[in-house]
């Protein structure tokens, strides 16, 4: 389960990184190569998403997607300098706990 929760959170810098430096590009004029290494690291979250070992593709994505707003939230806050609020922990905190659920149910 590490192992899981490690490819989530280098999938997730590699997704929000390469959005954040397409934003940068786009909406803020920064050079062209900002917008090209944002690419790149979407391919890399493309990829790195793959090593997953869950055998279920929709799966892994829905899990993926509350670590990734977990993940969005920090980067907002360490990065882009805005400060969470509480409803941003709590809608984060329940994007874990489905996590959780959708990762760790019993099944056959």
């Amino acid at each position: 389960m590490i192992f899981a929760i490690i490819l989530f959170i280098v999938a997730g810098v590699a997704e929000i990184g390469g959005g954040y430096l397409i934003w940068l590009w786009l909406r803020e004029s920064k050079p062209f190569y900002w917008g090209l290494f944002g690419g790149l690291a979407l391919a890399l979250y493309g990829i790195i998403a793959t090593f997953q070992s869950f055998p279920s593709f929709g799966r892994v994505y829905a899990a993926y997607g509350g670590v990734f707003i977990v993940l969005s939230v920090l980067w907002g806050w360490g990065i882009d300098k805005k400060t969470p609020d509480l409803y941003d922990w709590i809608g984060a905190g329940i994007c874990l706990i489905g996590v959780s659920v959708m990762l760790l149910a019993p099944r056959q």
